[in-house]
């Protein structure tokens, strides 16, 4: 049976983590052995005072500090590893999970190819996270985040395709891309062992574009699964415009 781990961060974010571990209880996870990890770096609190009834599938582990989201990712991904995880399921807190057989679906892209290493679904901003203010009321939840990306390296910053766009069915095919948000993703175990972790040295963004980069220029391949989805509280933890 394959061994799927789902692991997420919390800073300061526990209400979205709760509001998430809901849509997680949903998940098929049938002829899968699951487990899901939190890693707690909110200093002062502790995630585990908040989840009534914790089903057993779930892990809680205490940074003891913030170690960032390069350091509290591999933290959650280097448990995941100890555990025996094939497939690591790597997801922001602040997310929901819009698709119940997303686990499967990603499991079969990763299969499909032993060069194939990462692969991340469709994102669509959660109803009321949209960086816009256009939109039909009844286009709310269709509004798309990401659907595959490019570094852009003459600017210096992804690109990620259908940004702001209402969904129409464009990006519905599963194929290579360029960039893969840290958002959200899954990675064979294998693949952490060949190219190893986030770089922890720069502890938030564009830790995920250097990771991606080692990967492709390893001969990895990158995927976007345009048959699930999940939704995204965009820029929670700092802030829309952060400096």
């Amino acid at each position: 049976m394959k061994k799927v781990a789902l692991v997420t961060v919390n800073f300061n974010g526990t209400k979205d983590t709760l509001e998430f571990l809901e849509t997680v209880k949903k998940l098929n996870t049938k002829d899968l052995e699951f487990k899901a990890v939190i890693v707690d770096k909110t200093p002062g609190s502790w995630i585990g005072d908040e989840i009534k009834n914790k089903p057993e599938y779930l892990d809680l582990v205490q940074a003891g500090c913030d170690k960032g989201f390069a350091g509290g990712y591999n933290l959650a991904m280097r448990y995941a590893a100890a555990w025996g995880a094939d497939y690591i399921f790597v997801i922001n807190n602040d997310t929901l999970i819009g698709d119940m057989d997303i686990l499967q679906k990603m499991v079969n892209v990763l299969d499909d190819s032993e060069d194939v290493r990462v692969v991340s679904p469709k994102i669509y901003f959660a109803k009321g996270y949209e960086f816009q203010d256009k939109y039909k009321k009844n286009e709310l939840g269709k509004v798309i985040w990401y659907a595959g990306g490019e570094f852009d390296w003459a600017n210096v910053r992804s690109i990620h395709r259908g940004i702001d766009e209402v969904d129409t069915g464009l990006y519905k095919l599963t194929e290579k891309t360029g960039f893969i948000s840290g958002c959200c993703f899954m990675v064979k175990r294998t693949t952490l062992e060949k190219f190893g972790y986030f770089d922890e040295d720069m502890f938030a963004y564009f830790e995920d574009n250097d990771w991606m980069q080692r990967i492709l220029i390893g001969g990895g391949k990158l995927y976007y699964s345009g048959n699930t989805h999940i939704y995204h509280k965009v820029s929670q933890t700092m802030g829309i415009g952060s400096p």
